[in-house]
């Protein structure tokens, strides 16, 4: 029998871990890999867009675009996409990576009625 490569196992934080976290104003690498209409619709402050639609254009950048052994939060509409680039950037070597549960619909839902919901 041949075993299939696992996939890497993913970090999970939930919304209210990230809002402290936004709030603690600690170092952290923000990632959000949502489509630039999704953003423009609802987004939080200091996330950088790397849409994953876009992977071609920004892949063989982010080691320069992001710090691999910095503390990574990815966020999504609902945490499938951030998932997937969760488990890309493991395997690119980056060593503490997180990936926001329920995305950006449950941080509007839980923590800022402001952010539109869509």
């Amino acid at each position: 029998m041949v075993s299939k490569p696992s996939q890497p196992s993913i970090n999970q934080i939930s919304v209210e871990e990230l809002a402290q976290r936004l709030s603690s104003k600690e170092p952290i690498q923000l990632v959000d890999v949502r489509e630039p209409q999704e953003v423009a619709i609802a987004h939080i402050d200091g996330f950088v867009n790397l849409p994953l639609s876009q992977f071609p254009d920004w892949a063989d950048e982010v080691h320069i675009r992001l710090d691999p052994d910095a503390e990574t939060l990815v966020l999504c509409h609902h945490g499938i996409r951030s998932a997937q680039m969760c488990q890309w950037l493991v395997v690119q070597g980056f060593t503490n990576v997180k990936n926001v549960i329920g995305g950006i619909d449950a941080y509007s839902t839980l923590i800022d009625h402001s952010i539109p919901q869509y």
